[in-house]
């Protein structure tokens, strides 16, 4: 009996879908623009020799290159137009975040709406391209210092390549901002987010293959490739427990007579995410210490003697590289909670509509107790993200694995695909109901 009604849902569903020519729309626009995406990360800089990169990188790729790569689907291995890939845009929403918290022209600016919104988007815009062209003239530097046994990685050094790989570099930057832009606007789920789950996707296939490899050639043992699989469907399903983990506090509307009816009176509650802000702190704390490291991973070994020592103290596994990697995943992860969680608003919006927290005081005490409860679970959460990204990374820089089985990889894949397939059902679920109010129209005017 209960497979059979499943069965009819089921069926319900797919004719719902079936008709939803809207979300369809969307579903093809985010592939075409995800295809897209993907062609780019082939296109390779001019001037540049593949193989020689190559071989530099292979020798040189670990630590935050490596996971710079992870997040860049490749592009930066193959050095191709989309090797900044959409890192500066979220570099730049980090400052853009911090300034509105602490310049009160952009806080005020911050609350005038949907105006003020515009504007603080278009600055962050103006900050992508200086970050990216920095960025890229440090890379462009990088490579004109790079050297192989097939000779130099860049044919024709010298001002001309700078220009044409920062215009290059800075270009596709911009490109898959506004088309992060585009498939939130006009797809399903958020642009940024789909990028970068993007490429971590594509190059899963490659990284189980080189594993599977590394174990028949006996470089990792059947039993730690076991672990490794355990490990990952482990890191997935407190993903998954974790990312779901609400703390509902109840709130109390009180009864209000208009007329001869009686209204309110019901106890709804007020949902707390264990992990409020997501995904954002491994991104922005990856983002954060691939700011000044790219050109410096480049350049190692031929730049300054202190360049390359901050290099290998960055190396995937060191203790410099995890110590900052933790503290920067547990501010983002204080400061995005802060940033979209206000206590006091939320108190005073509670108040205005009447509604009270049982045994709480409305107002001042209601923010606080709010905030109370909010504080405790960020320190569950960044401690699960904390976790969740030092530990695999310890096994992975013990084990030579590649980063796509490490837990800021699976977080965002596991994360991005729950918020993509949450938003499909909510589409789903107002054509449902459009179809609804469209036949009870219909009813009427026949009535």
């Amino acid at each position: 009996m209960a497979s059979a009604a499943e069965q009819l849902a089921a069926n319900l569903n797919l004719g719902v879908f079936a008709k939803a020519t809207e979300l369809k729309k969307r579903i093809w626009f985010t592939l075409a623009a995800l295809i897209v995406y993907r062609l780019g990360t082939w296109i390779p800089v001019p001037g540049i020799d593949p193989h020689v990169l190559a071989e530099v990188f292979e020798r040189s790729g670990g630590g935050i290159l490596g996971m710079f790569d992870m997040f860049a689907g490749g592009a930066l291995q193959r050095m191709t137009v989309f090797a900044l890939n959409i890192m500066p845009y979220i570099s730049a929403s980090i400052i853009m975040q911090l300034m509105t918290t602490v310049v009160p022209s952009l806080e005020a600016m911050k609350k005038e709406g949907e105006s003020g919104r515009k504007k603080i988007n278009q600055y962050t815009r103006y900050a992508t391209v200086l970050i990216a062209a920095v960025q890229a003239y440090g890379i462009a530097v990088g490579l004109e210092s790079m050297t192989g046994r097939g000779g130099a990685a860049v044919f024709d050094p010298g001002m001309f390549f700078r220009f044409t790989t920062v215009v290059t570099l800075v270009g596709g930057t911009m490109f898959l901002m506004w088309l992060g832009e585009q498939i939130t606007a006009r797809g399903v789920g958020n642009g940024t987010s789909l990028i970068i789950f993007a490429g971590i996707v594509a190059n899963l296939p490659r990284a189980i293959a080189s594993t599977l490899e590394m174990g028949r050639t006996g470089a990792l043992s059947a039993v730690v490739i076991l672990i490794l699989i355990v490990m990952a469907i482990g890191i997935v399903a407190l993903i998954v427990y974790v990312e779901r983990a609400q703390r509902r506090i109840i709130v109390q509307y009180p009864k209000r007579q208009v007329g001869n009816k009686v209204y309110g009176g019901e106890a709804s509650h007020l949902p707390l995410k264990l992990n409020t802000s997501g995904v954002i702190p491994p991104i922005f704390a990856s983002s954060i210490l691939l700011m000044p490291i790219t050109a410096a991973g480049f350049a190692s070994g031929n730049g300054p003697e202190w360049l390359g020592y901050v290099t290998a103290l960055l190396g995937r596994g060191q203790p410099l590289y995890l110590a900052l990697y933790l503290a920067f995943i547990v501010f983002f992860a204080f400061f995005y909670t802060a940033v979209v969680f206000n206590p006091v608003d939320t108190a005073d919006n509670l108040k205005k509509h009447g509604g009270f927290i049982p045994g709480i005081r409305p107002g001042k005490n209601t923010a606080d107790y709010l905030d109370f409860v909010l504080t405790r679970l960020t320190v569950i959460g960044a401690a699960y993200l904390a976790g969740l990204s030092i530990l695999p990374e310890i096994l992975i820089s013990r084990f030579s694995v590649p980063f796509y089985f490490g837990g800021t990889s699976l977080l965002i894949v596991v994360t991005v695909t729950m918020d993509t397939v949450a938003q499909v059902q909510s589409h789903l679920l107002a054509h449902q109901y459009e179809g609804l109010i469209k036949k009870a129209k219909l009813r009427g005017r026949r009535g």
